[in-house]
């Protein structure tokens, strides 16, 4: 007989998603993280938006659980006093040729179930008059959040309902036995082990690593991530008012784009870049030598901003399944059932809309367990 029915591993704001969702009916559940805190990678490192799940390709599960979950992450939000402000977001066209591009990303948008408003030039101008437009997307549901706060929301959440979490505890091995899984731990030098009938995989950056210990192919199953870094300039506080809401060029193939962004004490942020790293080695230190670049890509935005106005802020690590320069891939989260791991569930690939999507991701892990 296991000793407890639910293993989450990894504790960001996914993993702590699906383990809130799960011990409302399976208390006994444990949400395994091998750092000192929960959170603290991907999801402490991020842009903190609530996306409105306008790019994503329709019918794909970034686009349904992003539109699902940002509706329920609102009224989390709303119903348990977590900081956010719903912003509002303009995507705008920096250059003409842009413009015709806005149409097509309208259209997604629509397909996915969401109205985006269409403004020219000088409707674009009276919300935000300090940037350089031709006219612009307006999105009225995409919004900030503060993730610390909502984790902390679904780390309590766990307690209440049973549940725990368990820090500084690494998952080492996991071998198929009868009735479910016995995961080995290294918990900062002891070693243990425990069985679990049911092991949910959402360690994120690790998650193709615990995906392999399980016993799959990374490779042949199409499961092997790319780190990716992006970084942060902030804008010096006297010119931190230039802007009122989040502004996004019109995107690139490999991301959205070096944006506008206001966190919720009113500083002035742009990024992220895209930089793979070859070797999975995460730095999150910024790169002082990216400042040129960064005052480009901004000057698209906001004319004004000179290099002098920008200073290096932070930088986080997507865990990505799009090699660079190649398609956008969909999120995996897969029962294993078809490789004979019954009670294994895979999450590879969660990047962005996963904070977004993380409510709904809870809900449709319940369904491919218990539906």
């Amino acid at each position: 007989m296991a000793d407890l029915e639910i293993a989450v591993i990894g504790g960001g704001v996914v993993g702590l998603a699906i383990g809130a969702r799960l011990a409302e009916d399976h208390p006994q559940l444990v949400v395994l993280e091998k750092n000192e805190q929960y959170g603290m990678e991907t999801s402490s490192r991020n842009s903190e938006v609530i996306h409105a799940g306008i790019y994503y390709p329709p019918g794909s599960l970034r686009a349904r659980l992003c539109v699902e979950g940002r509706e329920e992450l609102y009224a989390i939000c709303k119903a348990n006093d977590i900081p956010h402000r719903q912003l509002t977001k303009i995507i705008s066209a920096s250059v003409p040729d842009d413009t015709d591009k806005l149409d097509a990303i309208a259209a997604n948008a629509e397909r996915n179930g969401v109205h985006l408003e269409r403004l020219d030039r000088t409707a674009t101008l009276a919300l935000e008059p300090n940037i350089n437009t031709f006219g612009s997307l307006f999105s009225p549901t995409t919004g900030i959040i503060s993730v610390h706060a909502l984790m902390d929301h679904f780390h309590r959440t766990i307690a209440e309902r049973g549940g725990m979490v368990q820090t500084r505890c690494r998952v080492v091995g996991i071998e198929r036995v009868s009735g479910g899984y016995r995961l080995h731990l290294d918990e900062q030098g002891t070693h243990s082990a425990f069985e679990a009938e049911i092991v949910i995989n959402a360690a994120g950056l690790e998650s193709d690593t615990i995906a392999a210990l399980a016993g799959i192919d990374v490779d042949e199953a199409g499961y092997r991530l790319h780190y990716v870094k992006g970084s942060y300039f902030a804008i010096v506080p006297s010119k931190a008012g230039l802007v009122t809401r989040l502004v996004y060029p019109v995107p690139t193939d490999e991301g959205l784009g070096v944006h506008a962004l206001l966190d919720l004490g009113g500083r002035l942020k742009f990024g992220p870049d895209v930089e793979y790293l070859p070797d999975r080695s995460p730095d999150f230190r910024v790169d002082e030598g990216k400042r040129p670049a960064f005052s480009a890509s901004i000057r698209r935005i906001l004319p004004t901003i000179s290099d002098g106005d920008i200073v290096p802020d932070m930088s986080g690590v997507r865990p990505k399944l799009q090699q660079k320069g190649g398609p956008l891939r969909d999120f995996i989260i897969v029962h294993e059932r078809s490789r004979g791991l019954t009670g294994l569930v895979n999450l590879v690939g969660i990047d962005s809309p996963g904070l977004t999507s993380s409510p709904a991701i809870g809900r449709y892990v319940e369904s491919l367990l218990f539906g």
